[in-house]
């Protein structure tokens, strides 16, 4: 029998850092994009053992801790390995390996990883903000930036993959420079969705930042469908069968990243308290699976992040959720326009989690695919109302921005402060004292080798946000 390809074809990943452990993740696909749903990735119907090592040097010479982990058919032949008793706050490489008859002795890339520190640090943490990365828009060419970087985690904040299939009708110029997989579709099963993140898992530079640093990641609505709320689609079409559709995309999100926690018949719990040390608390939301009404997180949800941030252990309490969290106002002849995807459509909860959160609360927000910085008040429109915090919105990693007036924006809503219409990401640094984000951007995605440079840099003063890259 002729042996398979290569296994390790979409790399490996870590994430979920906690101070003495992570989770380390691959998925054997010798053929990423094969076409045969009962063959997953070009794999057989069977269990695989996959070997995991984790060592304190790159080159894997001083292992700490390794075993075998079980690739199953079933979860698409992907690996979630579950590593602890790590030292807090320290590095570590890791890499997997396979000697099965199935294949050639095969050995993935190394990969690094980073431990969150112990409760009581006071240690800065270096973390990056990164979201909507439509494949066909453009190269990964940020991403490449991001790896080298090096960060202690990266904060993924939805739109990891887009559903649609390319237009039966002609594109825009420079909409579609990378073509999708075959048959190029809109996904609806659990076999497209999972062809789709393999086809995304090709991109070498997307894979160096996965290896790069421990990823936490949350969702918005293209993971799934475009503006659909909890159990209904936005084109109000049959329930039962988009609720059949939310299962298989979110099977295979879970597939596909670094999570700790597997799907339960529906649903897959992603609100969860990420903490770093007594710098900061990282709170991250689901704005989508919960959705009802003028309810974005469900009583659930909320009553979790309310008793979060009333009960603090760290300086900076940090929300990590997919869409704009200030108010925006869209200026128009007949008055002002505001959007129904985003926060400003459930205005009497956001209220509640402001109130909440008191002072320095710091919202790192993305979708919109532009950069934006805000302050934060209870009462947007008032010049004398005091900020209660800030909130840094990353640009996409490639998905193409709206066609808005973005001056006009900013016209009408002055407690947005900042406006920048390049792709890239976010970086920041957390310490007792300061919070700063920098802007990092590149000049083009239509095509690779970008370089990155800085826009702007932003720190968090009294709950006000003040330029800190213009200072003398």
């Amino acid at each position: 029998m002729a042996k398979l390809g290569y296994p390790f074809t979409l790399g490996v990943a870590s994430g979920e850092p906690l101070p003495d452990g992570v989770i380390l993740w691959t998925r054997l696909a010798p053929e990423p994009l094969h076409l045969d749903p009962r063959r997953p990735g070009g794999m057989p119907k069977r269990q695989v053992a996959v070997r995991w090592q984790v060592a304190e040097d790159q080159g894997l010479t001083r292992v700490v801790k390794e075993g075998t982990a079980y690739a199953e058919h079933a979860w698409a032949h992907s690996v979630h390995v579950k590593v602890e008793g790590l030292r807090p706050a320290t590095e570590y490489f890791y890499r997997f390996s396979v000697a099965d008859p199935l294949f050639e002795p095969a050995t993935s890339p190394v990969g690094r990883t980073k431990t969150a520190p112990a409760p009581d640090s006071q240690a800065p943490v270096r973390f990056a903000v990164a979201s909507c990365q439509r494949y066909e828009h453009g190269h990964f060419t940020a991403y490449r930036h991001l790896a080298v970087e090096r960060p202690d985690v990266v904060f993924h904040l939805g739109d990891y993959i887009y559903e649609a299939g390319r237009p039966a009708t002609t594109p825009q110029p420079g909409r579609y420079v990378r073509p999708l997989e075959p048959p190029a579709r809109e996904c609806t099963t659990l076999h497209d969705y999972r062809n789709r993140y393999a086809r995304y898992r090709t991109d070498p530079d997307l894979r160096a930042a996965h290896a790069a640093a421990p990823w936490i990641v949350t969702w918005d609505d293209h993971e799934v469908e475009d503006n659909y709320r909890g159990t209904r689609p936005a084109d109000g079409s049959d329930q039962a069968a988009f609720l059949r559709r939310r299962t298989a995309a979110y099977r295979a999100y879970y597939e596909h990243q670094p999570l700790r926690v597997r799907p339960v018949g529906d649903g897959l719990r992603m609100y969860r308290w990420r903490a770093y040390g007594t710098v900061a608390d990282f709170l991250v939301l689901d704005a989508r699976q919960y959705r009802d009404g003028a309810d974005m997180l469900g009583p659930e949800q909320e009553a979790w992040l309310l008793g979060k941030l009333r009960a603090p252990r760290a300086r900076w309490k940090v929300l990590v959720q997919p869409v704009f969290f200030a108010q925006r106002a869209f200026p128009g002849p007949g008055g002002p326009s505001f959007s129904r995807d985003a926060w400003d459509a459930y205005r009497d909860q956001r209220s509640r989690i402001m109130a909440a959160a008191g002072r320095d609360l710091v919202v790192l927000s993305g979708d919109v695919h532009n950069n934006w910085a805000c302050e934060l008040s209870t009462a947007f429109g008032d010049p004398a109302a005091r900020p209660v915090g800030v909130e840094f919105v990353s640009t996409a990693i490639t998905s193409l921005p709206p066609s808005t007036d973005n001056h006009a924006i900013l016209a009408a809503n002055p407690h947005i402060r900042y406006f920048e219409g390049h792709r890239g990401y976010l970086t920041g640094t957390a310490t007792p004292t300061a919070f700063e984000v920098a802007y990092r951007v590149v000049d083009f995605v239509d095509r690779p080798g970008a370089p990155v440079s800085t826009a702007a840099v932003f720190g968090v003063e009294d709950g006000r946000l003040v330029r800190v890259d213009t200072m003398p």
